[in-house]
């Protein structure tokens, strides 16, 4: 048997979910694939709301007031079902989430790009929705270790396949748009709290009762509503045939995006031994180091930074301010990360697109160094300024942050190539995971040390800006160093045909048409089943911001 018969044995297709039988039928519209993308994405976006159920966990036993244990330690807290949890001990479940979405993500990122992005995706939503289902049984059952086991564990790794499986599809798709392409799926990660955790309180009161704060069965309904959203996107998904190219498009011949439409590669193995994805993901970790920390203390740095201002009282410093004025500017403060929220969802949208114009290393260039600018120069400036000004210029970052997740996709994709970038892009982040320790711990440290120094609320936050600031700068420096790499690693779909998939040769596969032209009514639709609760969204978290403009 040659080559290329045991190539086609090898990749008939052997079920519904393989690679080689979800390739693109003849005439497929492409506009098909996004909404299956942020079907996905918006429900394990979720990831960032789950600091709703803190609160009410932190009284699931007590209901009305804390059920309190003094002395209990974080090994008595993982079985107790006398002692209500402390929000510290739940906290450790949202870490486990983005620790493990990393390690998911570089560990079977390769896996995805064997299978394909159908049962890839398939199988996160059986981690992500049955992970939840787990902590339910874990709240229910009053067992910290089977939530952080459930949700924490088994959602994070839904996290991390269900991350990068939807950017790997859609970068295949859209090899004229990738900075589109990317910005559309990370936008719904980014916003997929600002659904979640809105219907989670909603659902939380409809639940409770003076016998249970009705998390485990919203977590329950969850668990469903986000099981059939994730199903139904990885069904829908399709693949490209490597030779596809989108109608009457033309490659550009440009000295970053080296494989644009050459169909060539840089290889998983070969991938994470060059500079080039050494330099990408320190660039990566330093631009999310230097937001992710301050974002996390955004509410407390408002209220400490400018206090009495917020409620008509200049003169009046944080220490002196009342229970009355505390809570007023608490609503303001919570107010203001809705604001920050927006400008992270839409910045992702943003700055991935305009990088399809500028280029990726360029659109970091002006990301890095405008962050760098404002952390260094303008927001020290502004504290006792313009409020106003103040919450501009964290917005502004806080799109930044969102266009660097959203970017970096497109990124290795001109770099390394599309065949294995779902793969590649899991491998790099692992810079989020470590940034997601580096730059809370960053911000914290300097914090908690000023406040023991007896520094005035308003002047703690200077020197913590001026070193997320430092940490642009070099971001910016390194980015500059970025290179094509060495055309003796480049290889193409023939070489790893027999290993990854059927669609990477031609084989007995019908050509690809052009998919008809205008809006159809399956892409109608589908675009209105992900829009519609991304519009009621941003109403919910509109309304909570417009307390900024009382």
């Amino acid at each position: 048997m040659d080559k290329n018969a045991a190539g086609a044995a090898q990749a008939a297709p052997s079920g519904f979910l393989d690679r080689a039988h979800s390739v693109a039928p003849a005439g497929f519209n492409r506009w098909l694939v996004p909404p299956c993308a942020l079907a996905i994405h918006l429900s394990i976006g979720m990831a960032y709301g789950f600091s709703v159920f803190w609160l009410p966990l932190s009284r699931a036993l007590g209901v009305a007031k804390p059920i309190e244990c003094k002395g209990m330690t974080l090994v008595q807290a993982i079985t107790t079902t006398t002692c209500d949890w402390r929000v510290s001990d739940l906290v450790w479940t949202y870490s486990i989430f983005f620790v493990v979405l990393g390690a998911a993500a570089a560990i079977w990122g390769g896996w995805l790009e064997r299978v394909g992005p159908r049962k890839a995706g398939t199988v996160a939503a059986f981690c992500w929705a049955g992970g939840i289902a787990i902590g339910a049984l874990g709240v229910a059952w009053h067992q910290l270790w089977l939530l952080w086991l459930g949700t924490g564990l088994i959602g994070g790794i839904g996290l991390g396949i269900g991350y990068i499986t939807p950017v790997s599809t859609l970068i295949k798709w859209f090899p004229d748009r990738r900075g589109l392409a990317t910005g559309m799926a990370i936008m719904g990660f980014g916003g997929g709290a600002m659904i979640g955790s809105p219907l989670a309180d909603q659902l939380m009161k409809h639940f409770a009762t003076s016998q249970g704060v009705g998390v485990w069965p919203t977590f329950l309904v969850l668990a469903l509503v986000y099981f059939a959203a994730m199903l139904a996107g990885a069904l829908g998904f399709r693949v490209p045939r490597e030779d596809w190219q989108p109608a009457g498009w033309t490659a550009p011949a440009t000295t970053t995006n080296m494989f644009s439409g050459s169909g060539g590669y840089v290889h998983l193995d070969d991938a994470h031994k060059t500079m080039q994805f050494w330099l990408i993901w320190a660039v990566l970790l330093l631009n999310v180091s230097a937001s992710i920390g301050i974002i996390g203390v955004a509410s407390p740095m408002l209220q400490e930074v400018f206090a009495g201002r917020l409620v008509g009282q200049p003169t009046i410093g944080f220490a002196a301010l009342d229970a009355t004025q505390k809570a007023a500017i608490a609503a303001i403060g919570a107010g203001f990360v809705g604001v920050i929220s927006l400008f992270n969802i839409a910045g992702r949208f943003f700055w991935a697109t305009s990088s399809d114009r500028l280029g990726r290393k360029p659109t970091y260039a002006i990301m890095t160094a405008l962050g760098a600018l404002l952390y260094g120069l303008v927001a020290p400036a502004l504290i006792g300024g313009s409020v106003g000004l103040f919450i501009l210029t964290f917005c502004l970052c806080a799109s930044m942050y969102g266009g660097g997740f959203a970017t970096v996709p497109a990124y290795l994709a001109d770099v390394f190539g599309t065949r294995f970038v779902g793969a590649i892009h899991g491998r790099l982040l692992t810079a989020w995971s470590t940034a997601g320790v580096l730059g809370p711990l960053i911000v914290t440290t300097l914090r908690d040390h000023a406040l023991a120094a007896k520094v005035p609320a308003a002047q703690v936050y200077p020197p913590i800006y001026w070193a997320l600031g430092g940490l642009l700068v070099l971001a910016f420096v390194i980015n500059l160093l970025i290179r094509p790499v060495d055309p003796a690693l480049h290889r193409y779909p023939e070489e790893t045909a027999l290993e990854y998939g059927a669609d990477a040769v031609t084989g007995d596969i019908p050509p690809m048409h052009p998919a008809p032209a205008g809006l159809t009514p399956a892409v109608a639709l589908a675009w209105l089943l992900v829009l519609l609760p991304i519009g009621w969204g941003v109403w919910q978290t509109a309304a909570k911001a417009a307390v900024l403009l009382r």
